[in-house]
Parts: C-alpha cells; sequence; structure tokens
C-alpha cells in the first residue's frame, strides 16, 4: 500500500492536486481491486480566509475519500520568506489558525494530520517546536511529523542537553516539554529522513533509537519519498540490514531492532493509525509474475537525483532548493 501526499504548492498548480491524486487512487483500484492507494488532502489554514479554508476541507472530506490531511507550516515562508503559522497559534503578529485547523480536522471525521517539520529550506516554521504542545492540547487528533524533524548538514548522535534543539531531537524535546509520551498520538515519518541517513548507519541508528524510545516503537512510520528519487527497493534493502549495535542499546537505552520492530516500522504500525487491516488487503503474485514486471518496465530499480556535489548545487539552484 502507499499514500498520496502533497507538495507546499497551491493545489491548483501542483503536480500533486488533489484530482492528480484521485485520478492515480482510480487507476489502482480499477487494477488491484481494492483501497490500496490512500489520499492526504492538502489544507492551507494560512493562506486567504480561515473561513474559507475551512469550508473547503468540508468539500474536499465529502468530494473524495481521505484519509489525512497534509500542511505545510511553513508555506508559503518556504518561497518568499513570509507567511507561515504553528500549530500551536504560540507566536503573536501570526496568524492563529493552527487550533482551529485541528479542531475542524477533528470535527470532520479525518483526525489524522501529517506535518512537514524538518527539512526547512531555511524558514524557521519548519521547526517541531509546535508539535509537543499541540499534541497535548488536542488528544483526539492524530500527528504525523514527516522527517521526525530532520536537517541536513546536522549530525545526528544522542539526545543531550546539548543537542536537544537540533534535527531529529528538536521534536523530542518539543514531545518531553509539553508531556507526550511515547506511543501516544504523535508519530514520527520518515520519508526522505532515511534516504539522507541510509549511507551513514551509525547516524540512523542514533535516529530509530531516538524516535522508538521517545516517539515509540508503535508510533514510527517507514516513508521513502520515492517520488523524488525512484524506486525505493535500496532504502528496504539498507533498512532491513540496520542494526543497533548493543553499545549503543546500553549506553544510550536504545531498544533493539528486533523483526517484529522492523515488521512495525514498514507497515503495521501505519495499518494500525490509518484502520487497516492488512489480512483483507492480500497482493496476489508469484515470483515470475512479479519479475515479468521488472522486465518489461521501462526504468530499473535505480535511484535518482544529483550524482556529484555539483549536481546537487546545480539541481537545488534549479528548484529553488525543493526537489522537483
Amino acid at each position: 500500500m502507499l499514500s498520496l501526499s502533497a507538495l507546499p504548492l497551491e493545489p491548483e498548480h501542483s503536480p500533486l492536486s488533489m484530482q492528480v491524486m484521485a485520478h492515480a487512487k482510480h487507476v489502482a483500484q480499477r487494477l488491484c481491486h481494492d483501497d490500496r492507494v490512500l489520499l492526504h488532502a492538502q489544507a492551507i489554514p494560512n493562506v486567504g480566509s480561515l473561513q474559507a479554508n475551512l469550508d473547503e476541507m468540508e468539500r474536499k472530506s465529502t468530494q473524495y475519500r481521505i484519509a489525512a490531511w497534509k500542511v505545510f507550516t511553513h508555506y508559503p515562508d518556504l518561497w518568499n520568506g513570509r507567511g507561515g503559522f504553528w500549530l500551536d497559534d504560540h507566536e503573536r503578529g501570526v496568524p492563529k489558525v493552527g487550533a482551529k485547523f485541528i479542531h475542524k480536522a477533528v470535527e470532520i471525521g479525518v483526525p489524522v494530520i501529517a506535518i512537514h517539520k524538518g527539512l526547512s529550506g531555511g524558514s524557521r516554521f519548519a521547526s517541531p517546536i509546535d508539535v509537543g504542545p499541540a499534541a497535548k492540547q488536542h488528544p483526539h487528533a492524530k500527528f504525523v511529523i514527516y522527517h521526525s524533524g530532520f536537517e541536513t548538514g546536522t549530525t545526528e548522535g544522542p539526545y543531550t542537553q546539548r543537542t536537544k534543539t537540533v534535527g531529529v531531537n528538536r521534536l523530542i524535546t518539543s514531545l518531553r516539554e509539553a508531556g507526550v509520551g511515547p506511543n501516544e498520538n504523535v508519530y514520527a515519518e520518515l520519508g526522505s529522513t532515511f534516504w539522507y541517513l541510509m549511507r551513514t548507519p551509525t547516524q540512523a541508528a542514533h535516529a530509530f533509537g531516538k524516535l522508538l524510545k521517545y516517539v515509540g516503537e508503535d508510533n514510527v512510520l517507514w516513508g521513502t519519498d520515492s517520488i523524488f528519487y525512484g524506486s525505493p527497493q535500496d532504502q528496504i534493502q539498507a533498512f532491513r540490514a540496520l542494526h543497533i549495535t548493543p553499545e549503543l542499546q546500553d549506553r544510550y537505552g536504545y531498544p533493539p531492532l528486533t523483526k517484529r520492530v522492523r515488521h512495525k516500522v514498514f507497515g503495521l504500525n501505519a495499518a494500525r493509525l490509518y484502520g487497516v487491516d492488512p489480512a483483507t488487503v492480500p497482493c496476489h503474485f508469484s515470483r515470475d509474475e512479479i519479475e515479468g514486471i521488472r522486465r518489461d518496465l521501462p526504468v530499473g530499480n535505480a535511484t535518482y537525483g544529483p550524482a556529484t556535489p555539483a549536481e546537487a548545487r546545480a539541481h537545488r539552484d534549479h528548484h529553488q532548493g525543493w526537489p522537483g
């Protein structure tokens, strides 16, 4: 199964608009005869009329079968340096739209909210400092923190007082200071985060260890952002091979990355979050059939994107710092 989510763009200009995602879901239903594709509807409560945006949430929830809302608290600040919001409405002078948006999501009956936090592109509104207070204030909502607060250029090591305000540690700090414990209503998602970390196994072990310890082994969700990077097979294989060493477990209190925990992260946690029974959505195919599909595809299991620092800089300049 997979979830299709939104991008930090105006919906009518987005390559992942609601219409495009709904079409992809329809195609999958025709092919697989089940609900294998889950949709996130984009919400932009801080741009334009708040009431109009809340009404639009009503319309989308009626027109489409959606599983969650996707929001970018750093939009449009990411692009123009102004105009973000906070989930907990803590800052004076910033639009007070977070609480009303969350309340509306719960009222509509779609209480799962996916929020981009981390990979900020320089915007302070992508910080996860507001996650803990918002989760505490809204216990009936479920907050899926896309990227888990991870930032490039930050070394993921142990959680300490000195490092509690950087990278993934920011999310942990927000939860701890708000009194939100493991396996409550905050979930850590790993899209792009593991793609960056899988080349540095020790950092990956620290990141996973911290999230399993503080967010909870029932609330860490697999993600690949494979729409940007091509086939996620390399990420899948890397996570299967990743271990948290006994030394790191003993020194920092990380739990072991057991087969049971991997199964939870790979899909069982998300299935529970979205109310999916994996036993009722089997995908029957033989080894020969899947190998035939792989041979017929125009591309292989390659990972796409820049291969050198110069190519990466050119890519960022061309796309204003956002994968495209």
